[in-house]
């Protein structure tokens, strides 16, 4: 029996692979019909987007549209850079380096920066310490979407993991009843919260890159209220031509650990005992050169809290000299309210 030669089963091989590629890429069937994963949060990127364009935005400062930034070149357009692997000349479809957290930090570098924070301090996620990767928790619908078009992962039902997917609650544990469901177990099993801070959109729009123009963080973690609970939460603070900005929103921060916080690292801390005494609590400031942040929880109540905003020349960094507040947006979660902070400002 004679072998077809080698090389003609190669480009056999490689002329069906690139059909199969072409077909995915554009994510429509012969009959035009769109794969359902392009309504999902990957392949849309709508919820960077939807943030910046909101009406409270930050393009209500900026006034340049989405599309006219590099945010939008994260977007997972075909199925290739998760499930594409090359061998050789050869390329072939994988279910193995998608399940490399390798594969989405490059995109989600929030992420990637809690792991190296977490590292550094031994706090380390408690999962990523044990060995598991992204997709051992975010599969199927979290990845692909649903077919339903969302507007953020924040939304409802965007995203179908949850602590509770795989975990249960202990009720033997007092913390679990004493906040009578209207706690989320981030608020307590988050360690604190990743965020870029002074976001300087000149040095950005100027240099096309990133570095070195804000101050990543991840040293405390604000309370705030998303979805009727208390969960963690973050802010991000930006500038633009003089003009100062902070967006509070609900976050995920994935620096979990396996014991939840003592009542006394949220009921009268330190940060609690600031506002009892009428004072703001200086979640960042810019001290000898460096920004200098808070440490611990706090809650997410804007006349309580202070962020230092500033400018860049070259490689210095000077604070803002206009007295002109910043804009807020809230995104998804809302502040305390005044009953909340009273909870929160007695000792238990």
């Amino acid at each position: 029996m004679k072998r077809k030669p080698t090389g003609k089963r190669n480009i056999a091989q490689l002329g069906l692979l690139l059909t199969i590629l072409l077909a995915t890429a554009s994510l429509v069937s012969a009959k035009g019909e769109k794969s359902f994963y392009s309504q999902s949060l990957h392949y849309t990127g709508e919820g960077m987007r939807y943030c910046y364009e909101d009406p409270n935005g930050f393009m209500s400062i900026t006034g340049i549209p989405y599309k006219d930034l590099d945010c939008k070149n994260c977007h997972v357009k075909s199925c290739d850079p998760c499930h594409t692997e090359k061998t050789g000349d050869t390329y072939a479809y994988s279910n193995t380096k998608v399940k490399k957290s390798e594969t989405c930090l490059p995109c989600h570098s929030r992420a990637g920066t809690t792991f190296s924070f977490g590292k550094e301090r031994g706090t380390l996620d408690v999962h990523v310490a044990a060995g598991m990767t992204c997709a051992d928790c975010h599969k199927g619908q979290d990845v692909h979407g649903d077919g339903k078009f969302y507007r953020s992962m924040r939304e409802p039902k965007a995203l179908k993991v949850a602590c509770v997917t795989c975990h249960t609650v202990d009720q033997s544990i007092d913390a679990h009843t004493v906040h009578g469901g209207k706690v989320d177990c981030a608020a307590c099993h988050v360690e604190n919260t990743v965020a870029c801070l002074n976001c300087h959109f000149d040095t950005f729009l100027e240099t096309k890159s990133r570095k070195g123009t804000s101050f990543p963080m991840q040293d405390w973690l604000l309370l705030i209220n998303y979805e009727g609970k208390v969960t963690s939460g973050t802010a991000m603070t930006l500038v633009y031509q003089d003009k100062k900005f902070v967006v509070y929103a609900p976050y995920y921060t994935h620096a979990i650990q396996s014991k939840g916080r003592e009542c006394s690292d949220c009921h009268d801390n330190a940060a609690m005992k600031l506002i009892k005494q009428g004072k703001q609590i200086p979640m960042a400031e810019f001290k000898d050169g460096k920004m200098v942040t808070w440490k611990g929880v706090a809650p997410a109540a804007p006349d309580s809290l202070t962020w230092g905003y500033l400018n860049k020349t070259g490689d210095h960094w000077r604070p803002i000299e206009t007295s002109t507040p910043a804009m807020i947006q809230w995104w998804w979660g809302t502040p305390l309210s005044e009953e909340q902070i009273e909870k929160l400002t007695t000792s238990y």
